[in-house]
């Protein structure tokens, strides 16, 4: 299918592209960065806007930096950027995460904030967001505005961001050495089915495919507990049973990987 008709914007700067949310608010616009969800969406009918706002030539908005202990990821950064990055020990869970996500073309394309965005429960960026207690920094018309990544999903597709809002950036505050992230799908480069993260130095479990948005534990009991602790519904492919044993294996297994982490 091809997708419905819109007007293409390209925005020159932050100030810019949210001027034209806002003029253009009547028309349901939508941001457009690395397109590898949005797009898509579009093409299946999924997704209908009438203006797609293009930020993805705005400058500033890439890169990565540490701030102290904090790390600061810029909204069009790219998922192979994090891949191939030196972020040290304190935050490599963030660069070995990112195998996880789709083939290399995506990696190559998509984007940080847009997939924090998207707002998929199992996408790796909003799991890593909320185990690890990052902060979306968006631009609006009232200015600058700071979201806890636990405040900021909220279910499916959805999120606190205002509808003249963007991301500009995702701030992961404190390090985590001790972190890891595993997960399951029928084939590699798809979505994953159950995908599990967990921070040792902290106790948590970050759970995906679980609900409409990252489950968080904390402090999390054995996996054998954490699974058998979940309400879940069959689902076509995916019954109830296989994801918590899913969940079970998983845990297990990015506590094991965490653990190896603590000479790293």
């Amino acid at each position: 299918m091809k997708p419905a008709a819109f007007t293409y914007h390209r925005a020159s700067s932050v100030r810019g592209a949210v001027e034209l949310l806002t003029e253009l608010a009547d028309d349901d616009p939508k941001i457009l960065a690395g397109g590898q969800s949005l797009v898509a969406m579009m093409n299946y009918r999924m997704a209908r806007p009438g203006h797609l706002v293009d930020i993805g030539r705005i400058p500033g908005l890439s890169g990565i930096r540490r701030d102290g202990d904090a790390l600061r990821i810029g909204a069009l950064t790219t998922h192979h950027a994090v891949e191939r990055a030196d972020l040290g020990p304190d935050f490599r869970v963030l660069s070995e995460a990112m195998r996880w996500v789709g083939h290399l073309p995506i990696r190559t394309r998509g984007t940080v904030g847009g997939s924090i965005a998207h707002a998929d429960a199992t996408a790796e960026w909003c799991l890593l967001a909320v185990l690890l207690d990052a902060v979306v920094v968006a631009e609006g018309p009232g200015g600058r505005r700071e979201i806890a990544a636990g405040e900021f999903f909220l279910g499916p597709f959805s999120t606190a961001l205002g509808a003249d809002e963007i991301v500009t950036e995702v701030v992961f505050g404190r390090p985590a050495p001790r972190a890891a992230l595993a997960e399951y799908a029928d084939r590699r480069g798809d979505f994953a089915i159950v995908a599990a993260g967990v921070d040792l130095d902290t106790g948590s479990v970050a759970l995906g495919g679980v609900g409409t948005v990252p489950v968080l534990l904390r402090p999390a009991g054995p996996a054998a507990e954490v699974a058998d602790g979940l309400t879940l519904r069959d689902e076509p492919g995916a019954p109830a049973a296989y994801r918590r044993a899913l969940v079970r294996t998983l845990v297990e297994r990015a506590r094991a990987e965490a653990g190896g982490r603590r000479h790293g």
